[in-house]
């Protein structure tokens, strides 16, 4: 193998060590369900807010509280409330930053934060469903950053978005679709559930997943960073491990919603 070779799968170790740790432990806690969940969710966001604000706001320490909030927005106790919370924080969060230079980036974290924290409880919250919706999810995203990085690395060829992430090709893409359709095929023959509306949507959210990474990536770039953070080996920070998921709850809490306003989760999974 070349040197220039090796060095495409330098991190493949070190990623595949910090998967296998995690990824057990996370569905563990989305097992388990209840106020464990709850913490969960509410604390991923809070380390996603700290990230954010470090590199958007240089650390300001009322941003960071603001954010922090936004993260725990659930506790209010329903949709209506929560989302009235948040746009609460975002006009607070623009007032206290009006003499400088408000910026997209600056303006739409609390929302970035805050939504996906709501939709994942939203989605886990069904006795009956909600399980199986959070990890038909949490299975896409996985499958599609696995299959884009293998793609990307083997295939190689045009890039996605050159400008803003130089990694994503346009055969990682490919890759994505495929690993999400097939493990959403295998998870609907294991779960029970008609596997033909739930694989279109794998092949949707698959380009979500690349959407969200590649947003975050644009964020990123504008501020300069590399990685959002060390949290984890071979993956940077958190916000770098969970855009993709980030793109992809929000869109199947809403998807779910329109179709069953009584339970985002049945609504995502039986069509």
């Amino acid at each position: 193998m070349s040197e220039k070779s090796a060095s495409k799968w330098s991190d493949l170790g070190i990623r595949t060590l910090s998967a296998v740790a995690l990824v057990p432990v996370v569905l563990g806690i989305v097992w388990q369900g209840g106020i464990l969940f709850t913490n969960f969710a509410v604390t991923l966001g809070i380390l996603i807010a700290i990230e954010w604000v470090k590199i958007s706001f240089g650390g300001n320490k009322m941003q960071l509280l603001i954010h922090v909030l936004a993260a725990a927005s659930l506790i209010m106790g329903s949709i209506k409330l929560s989302l009235l919370a948040l746009v609460i924080l975002t006009v607070l969060s623009m007032f206290v930053q009006r003499r400088d230079n408000p910026t997209f980036w600056k303006s739409v974290g609390v929302f970035y934060i805050g939504l996906p924290v709501l939709a994942l409880s939203l989605l886990r919250k069904d006795a009956d469903f909600g399980l199986k919706a959070v990890v038909w999810c949490m299975i896409i995203v996985w499958s599609a950053d696995v299959m884009a990085y293998f793609f990307g690395r083997i295939i190689g060829g045009p890039k996605l978005a050159p400008r803003i992430s130089p990694k994503k090709t346009w055969a990682g893409m490919l890759g994505a679709i495929v690993g999400a359709v097939v493990a959403s095929t295998l998870f609907s023959a294991f779960a029970h559930i008609s596997f033909w509306p739930l694989a279109g949507l794998a092949g949707l959210f698959a380009v979500l997943e690349q959407g969200g990474d590649i947003f975050e990536s644009a964020f990123k770039r504008h501020y300069g960073v590399k990685d959002s953070g060390s949290l984890i080996p071979g993956h940077g920070g958190v916000l770098d491990r969970v855009d993709g998921l980030i793109a992809v709850v929000l869109v199947a809490a809403i998807v779910g919603f329109v179709h069953n306003p009584l339970s985002s989760a049945a609504g995502l999974l039986h069509w």
